[in-house]
């Protein structure tokens, strides 16, 4: 193996093999391998003009003439070696003579080291399994690899982030988590350990990876390289500050984004819609963004509304205008066969190709193909279809919805794009799917963009992506399983984050112990970075099927305003309107931070209290910004829950006014028109409002 310095970075040839490591912004490296004879290019999550920094390369000669178990032959072929050391800031990369790479904080403690189980290595990892710490492997009859990346796993460890995942636990060890993206499912492949960095699995490919007792594995299925990035800093806060501006960080979030957000499956025609946002305004409601969901279209691939249905678009937005209420559109990416752009899209070769099989990716409610938003020009064609049709009625806010994307099945080996096989970039679609969106109203002049966007990966959020948690049950489990959700998502990157209040799949609005959930579920949305109401409020109306032109149309689900789930239910929804209107001024701070520091508007406890080591066992409660902890209500028929509360501050319960000291749990009151909330040290809100 030769080791050498060029041009500030440390590297390492072997073979066919090139290793690079190298400064990657303030206390943070990048690695990258391969083994073809260039390096690939993509910088994939990374920005790809780093902050300039000082990196120190020094290198050690160290002495191999120790015996050793196997004889005196091998002395004869190695009497000494080089290590060397790359230094940036507040952590070191140590490249051993013999390839293993571990990193180190400025104390010189360990924070990660590659798994190696070899009979070369002189030292207690000398055992004859040939298990190596990153693998190369040529897949048989194609340019491309499979890559395994192997670290040592550490006892005292936990994780936390990798994006959103529907399951119950938010410290991922003892983890597998897969990587690729399905409908609920986003990952966003970086973690934070509580040894003090921040790890980015720098690669879009489809594969898994898994935080296990005896080691941590990281796999693409399909590659042309290994590429991660890892950071150190002495709290979480610094980790994710070097993090976020590596992969960019999330606009200003636009003041329509702070209030309350009216959706429903789904607004079937204009006057449906605008009598809506009538009724909420005579009612003295506060509401900033109403949705007009999908199928409001002819054929998926127009891009334009069905004028039937929604024939004066340009009136309807000057009046929702008039009344304060931004208009937000559903855009699919999915390209109907018979849609007016297919046959142009298909020529210019704009839709993501199949290998094999039918050409078609979903057939619901229509035979379809997703345009390829890897692909700049077919970025490009869609939002200049959504800015003829949508944007210059006024419209400037989009719902990106099937972003993952969402095929059926989701057979990544089937597809190519013009990025590569699916295989390779299939995560980086929602990304480049919002790209589109972002360039496009940036072009036109728009100032702080924001898309809602039913998926995201790493640096996603310097687009404005909003992400939700696709369609979830509506159930205790499915919003305990959400809160740990925008969580990872807040860790992993992705400030803005929301979830359907009330669960998209199952609620009756009949059915009392449905409305207690979404009670319960919507005082928790008036806490989380943005407040969404919606689901498709089964059983669907039943309608003759109504056809357009030879197509169905979709019916829709039963009501879902405020007013929809009794009086007495309305009285407490209302309150908690309001509520969020009084933490207009604290929720525009939190985005400020978020966008100028990269902080997670919802964060867990352990965040702002890193020294108290209690807070990394509660995933059930969280912070909302540096001043509220609010700890959701799971369960029903509650009227009380118990709330850990951090040491290192007192705590102000904000139902009650009753003062406690961090350090200890308390039974806070929960009724249904309360949700727990405590202020950090007194700090004034109006919460509830005596």
């Amino acid at each position: 193996m030769r080791i050498y310095e060029e041009n500030q970075k440390l590297c390492a040839a072997y073979g066919n093999a090139l290793l690079v490591v190298e400064a990657w912004g303030e206390n943070s490296l990048r690695i990258r391998m391969t083994k073809e004879a260039e390096m690939d290019a993509n910088d994939w999550a990374l920005m790809d003009a780093p902050a300039p920094t000082n990196p120190q390369i020094r290198f050690e000669e160290i002495d191999l003439t120790e015996p050793w178990w196997y004889g005196e032959d091998r002395q004869k072929h190695a009497q000494s070696g080089t290590n060397a050391y790359l230094t940036n800031g507040k952590i070191t990369a140590k490249l051993a003579f013999d390839g293993r790479l571990s990193f180190y904080n400025q104390d010189g403690k360990l924070l990660l080291e590659e798994y190696w189980r070899n009979r070369d290595r002189i030292d207690r990892y000398c055992v004859p399994l040939r298990v190596e710490g990153r693998e190369l492997k040529p897949i048989v009859g194609t340019t491309d690899y499979r890559l395994v990346a192997r670290f040592e796993a550490q006892e005292d460890e936990r994780i936390y982030g990798m994006g959103q995942y529907q399951e119950h636990n938010l410290n991922k060890k003892g983890a597998i988590v897969e990587l690729c993206h399905r409908n609920s499912q986003a990952s966003v492949p970086f973690y934070l350990s509580t040894r003090g960095y921040g790890f980015l699995w720098n690669n879009p490919a489809v594969g898994t990876a898994t935080f296990g007792t005896n080691k941590t594995e990281w796999v693409a299925e399909s590659t042309k390289k290994l590429d991660y990035y890892i950071t150190a800093g002495d709290t979480p806060a610094e980790i994710e500050a070097q993090y976020s501006l590596a992969t960019g960080r999330t606009p200003m979030m636009p003041e329509y984004g702070l209030g309350f957000w009216q959706c429903k499956l789904r607004y079937r025609n204009q006057e449906e819609l605008l009598n809506v946002v009538r009724e909420h305004k005579r009612r003295g409601l506060p509401m900033d963004v109403i949705v007009i969901d999908f199928f409001h279209w002819t054929r998926q691939g127009d891009f334009r509304f069905e004028p039937r249905d929604w024939p004066d678009p340009a009136a309807m937005v000057k009046e929702l205008k008039e009344l304060g209420v931004e208009l937000a559109v559903s855009v699919w990416p999915t390209i109907d066969e018979k849609s007016i752009n297919f046959g142009e899209m298909a020529d210019r070769g704009y839709l993501v190709r199949t290998d094999r099989a039918s050409g078609f990716h979903m057939n619901w409610m229509g035979d379809t193909v997703f345009f390829d938003a890897t692909h700049p020009g077919a970025r490009k064609f869609v939002w200049e279809r959504c800015k003829e049709n949508y944007y210059d009625y006024g419209i400037r806010l989009f719902w990106l919805d099937e972003a993952e994307p969402e095929y059926g099945p989701y057979d990544f080996d089937v597809f190519r794009y013009h990025a590569g096989p699916a295989l390779q970039c299939t995560n980086i679609y929602p990304k480049m799917y919002a790209k589109g969106f972002y360039d496009g109203l940036k072009s036109v002049g728009e100032g702080d963009v924001m898309s809602l966007v039913r998926c995201a990966w790493a640096g996603s959020q310097r687009y404005g992506v909003l992400t939700w948690s696709g369609d979830i049950h509506s159930s205790y489990r499915s919003m305990r399983e959400q809160l740990q959700a925008g969580l990872s998502m807040g860790i992993a990157g992705i400030p803005w984050w929301t979830s359907d209040i009330g669960g998209f799949l199952g609620g009756d609005i009949k059915n009392p112990d449905f409305c207690e959930l979404l009670v319960r579920w919507f005082a928790w949305g008036a806490f989380c970075p943005v407040f969404r109401l919606h689901g498709e409020r089964s059983p669907f109306y039943e309608r003759e099927q109504e056809f357009i032109d030879g197509v169905r149309q979709l019916t829709s689900g039963q009501d879902n305003e405020v007013w929809s789930f009794g009086n007495e239910n309305y009285e407490i929804l209302k309150e908690f309107l309001f509520i969020r209107e009084r933490l207009r001024p604290y929720i525009r701070e939190c985005m400020k931070d978020a966008h100028e520091n990269g902080s997670p508007v919802m964060r867990p406890l352990f965040y702002d209290f890193p020294q108290d080591t209690a807070c990394y066992d509660v995933e059930d409660a969280y912070m909302f910004g540096p001043d509220l902890l609010v700890a959701p209500v799971f369960e029903a028929n509650a009227v009380t829950r118990e709330v850990y509360l951090p040491a290192g501050a007192f705590w102000v319960e904000a139902k009650t006014g009753k003062r406690y000291e961090g350090g200890q749990t308390v039974t806070a009151t929960a009724s249904l028109n309360t949700i727990p909330v405590f202020t950090r040290n007194g700090k004034e809100f109006d919460i509830y409002q005596k």
